[in-house]
């Protein structure tokens, strides 16, 4: 079966052109080398060198398999870059904000303790732990899925997004009546708005279906719908375009920490305690 040495050692001699200088480069034997090509060979059934007194060369078929097995190998040094991240980094998804006002002092505390976190954007549900980006989500809706830990660790206050000239932005705050018989943008994937936040029939007249934070903030800029959202979008995404104003009957936003049920973080428990105290405390 082939292996990885027998692809290393047929791409060096092809790029070296001797197996002496494959072996070189490689930092082993010259036998290593040759037994390596051979047994790549056989395992073939074809010849991939063409062996001569000053060296080896490739046959056709050998350049073609060569140049494949380095995508191979270029795709092999990814894995394992991403398993050496993983070791000394903690990846932290979200779609919308991290953590608002809290997002510096959370990073710069877990880096004096901890070491390195970095925090991805994904619109996704589960902001991007589904999809192996992450480590830790931050999510802001609920997340039914048994697959999944879900811990809470805080609440932000709704606020509502407006365009510098709409006439509500004028006022210092607003309540959801405000906002009823106006189109709103809303992201159904991700998002955490939704008619349900009215009574019946006091509803937005319209819904603006939304893709994702740049979309849904040129939308709102535009004057085209209103948005609502938590307070830590406000503080993590100003914009000149657009003024936030706190909506004083609107129930609060819950936010999660989730990570994968059979296989926990090592540092999980230690980022909850530090996220739960800082959003206790308000600092």
């Amino acid at each position: 079966m082939t292996d990885l040495r027998q692809l290393r050692a047929l791409t060096a001699v092809v790029d070296e052109g001797t197996f002496t200088d494959a072996a070189i480069a490689l930092r082993t034997s010259q036998a290593s080398v040759s037994r390596a090509v051979a047994d790549l060979e056989r395992d073939l059934g074809v010849r991939l060198l063409l062996r001569t007194s000053r060296g080896a060369r490739p046959t056709v078929l050998g350049r073609r398999v060569a140049e494949h097995a380095r995508r191979v190998l270029a795709e092999v040094a990814i894995i394992e870059r991403l398993a050496e991240q993983r070791s000394d980094q903690l990846r932290v998804g979200f779609a919308w904000s991290v953590f608002g006002r809290l997002t510096t002092p959370i990073q710069r505390r877990w880096q004096a303790d901890h070491g390195a976190v970095v925090f991805v954007q994904s619109n996704t549900p589960t902001a991007g732990l589904l999809e192996g980006e992450v480590e830790l989500a931050v999510v802001r809706r609920p997340l039914p899925d048994a697959r999944f830990e879900t811990s809470l660790v805080g609440a932000e206050p709704r606020c509502a997004a407006l365009a510098v000239d709409d006439p509500l932005a004028r006022r210092r705050r607003l309540t959801l009546a405000d906002l009823g018989r106006r189109a709103v943008a809303i992201d159904r994937a991700t998002g955490t708005t939704s008619t349900e936040l009215w009574p019946t029939g006091a509803g937005p007249s319209d819904l603006r279906e939304v893709h994702g934070m740049e979309e849904w903030l040129t939308v709102v800029a535009a004057g085209e719908a209103v948005g609502i959202t938590s307070r830590a979008t406000a503080d993590q995404f100003p914009h000149p375009g657009i003024r936030y104003r706190p909506v004083l009957d609107a129930p609060p936003i819950a936010v999660w920490l989730v990570w994968w049920r059979d296989d926990p973080p090592a540092g999980a428990g230690a980022f909850r305690e530090l996220v739960c105290r800082l959003y206790a405390d308000g600092s």
